[in-house]
């Protein structure tokens, strides 16, 4: 993207960009060193957990799909404030990662790697990054099974607490969820710095398996689709950490939203701008009067849950559409600042003494973990921002 970005916005709109920026930075200058040893994955009580202290049956530290967004945070905030420190302590995470990459069988690898090896390597040019990203790829793209077009979600380690989640139960083998968007453009980066276009290719196949079976007739979004890993046959569809079979879990919609106009900036296939355009059509609807975003689009009045991860990556994902829309480009990104403002407003703090920024993430709606903060609600909500400037450090 570019500065035509910022030329969209108000004068008003720009000058709160800076000071919002300005509020993270005082804030984070302080978190960074009560958390420089850690992987934050979500923080209670103001203070950041470390999911380094809680291994895993394979070693792994448990939640570790979320590993790499303290770092990318540190890294977007570097490439903003050029103070070093932010650099030294966002150096502390690749090589934990690159430890563990034998070790995982998912396909969050896009989500661990993105943030910090192709960040760092966007921002500095370190080859040993650069290095670091490839051989991520090289390990998602394994995940590619070329008859059902799917890069498999999950693995063996995850297959018990999978199972015990559906009746009749998954075959995991064959599933794959709207997530998977995400991790992508991480297969399209590889591409793009080795000329290598089978990983362009994978991505593909995988995006255009998605268009057929992820997205509804009226635009919403499906999180788990099984498939048969033999014959490719389709098997089923779940509700996953949405409301219900059938619901419009908001984070989905999300990661299809963003994932799908992420597919159409690296190759240019007009299919997938007009499918991400298809989810806009069913999410604008739909967002409350005051911005604050629902777990779930379908999710009853009562509880309200609410989940600012959504909205950080529904923001930054209309963000791209207003400028590759021009036409839409008031609505697009009105909707997107009236969400970014909202956090701000109601749903943020900017305490230099506790950690969080954002307040208000949700796992899952019927998971723990409701109302409270999740590291990348904070990653993707400080992404947006940056990306109102302008920086071409967004990785989403």
């Amino acid at each position: 993207m570019s500065e035509k970005i910022t030329a969209m916005l108000s004068a008003e709109d720009r000058a709160w960009v800076d000071e919002t920026l300005k509020k993270a930075h005082i804030k984070l200058s302080k978190v960074r060193e009560r958390s420089r040893a850690k992987l934050p994955s979500e923080a209670q009580n103001g203070v950041h957990d470390n999911k380094l202290e809680a291994q895993g049956p394979t070693g792994m530290a448990k939640g570790f799909w979320t590993n790499g967004f303290w770092a990318g945070m540190l890294w977007q905030m570097y490439d903003e404030t050029h103070d070093a420190r932010y650099q030294e302590i966002a150096k502390f995470t690749l090589p934990i990662l690159d430890g563990m990459l034998l070790e995982m069988d998912t396909h969050d690898i896009g989500f661990l790697w993105l943030p910090t090896a192709v960040l760092e390597y966007k921002i500095t040019g370190d080859k040993t990054a650069l290095q670091s990203g490839l051989s991520a790829a090289k390990w998602l793209a394994g995940r590619f099974n070329p008859v059902p077009n799917i890069i498999r979600a999950w693995g063996v380690g995850d297959e018990k607490m999978a199972l015990s989640k559906v009746d009749p139960p998954m075959r995991l083998a064959g599933v794959t969820i709207i997530d998977c968007m995400m991790n992508l453009p991480l297969l399209y980066w590889a591409s793009e710095v080795t000329g290598d276009p089978r990983y362009r290719n994978i991505a593909m196949r995988h995006a255009d398996m998605a268009m057929q079976y992820f997205v509804r007739e009226d635009g919403s979004v499906i999180h788990i689709n099984e498939f048969d890993p033999d014959t490719g046959a389709y098997v089923d569809n779940f509700g996953g950490q949405g409301y219900g079979k059938g619901s419009a879990w908001s984070r989905g919609q999300g990661w299809g939203l963003c994932g799908f106009t992420d597919s159409y900036k690296a190759t240019g296939k007009k299919a997938y701008l007009d499918t991400a355009e298809k989810i806009a059509g069913y999410v604008l609807p739909n967002i409350p009067e005051d911005g604050l975003i629902p777990s779930d689009f379908r999710q009853p009045p009562e509880p309200w849950v609410q989940d600012d991860i959504a909205a950080g990556v529904l923001a930054t994902a209309l963000i791209d559409l207003a400028e590759l829309v021009p036409e839409k480009q008031d609505l697009y990104l009105g909707v997107a600042l009236k969400m970014l403002h909202a956090i701000d407003d109601k749903s943020a703090d900017w305490d230099p003494k506790t950690d969080p920024i954002t307040l208000h993430g949700t796992a899952g709606y019927h998971l723990p973990g409701r109302n409270i903060n999740f590291i990348y609600a904070d990653y993707y909500y400080i992404e947006a921002l940056r990306k109102l400037k302008g920086c071409d450090t967004h990785l989403w």
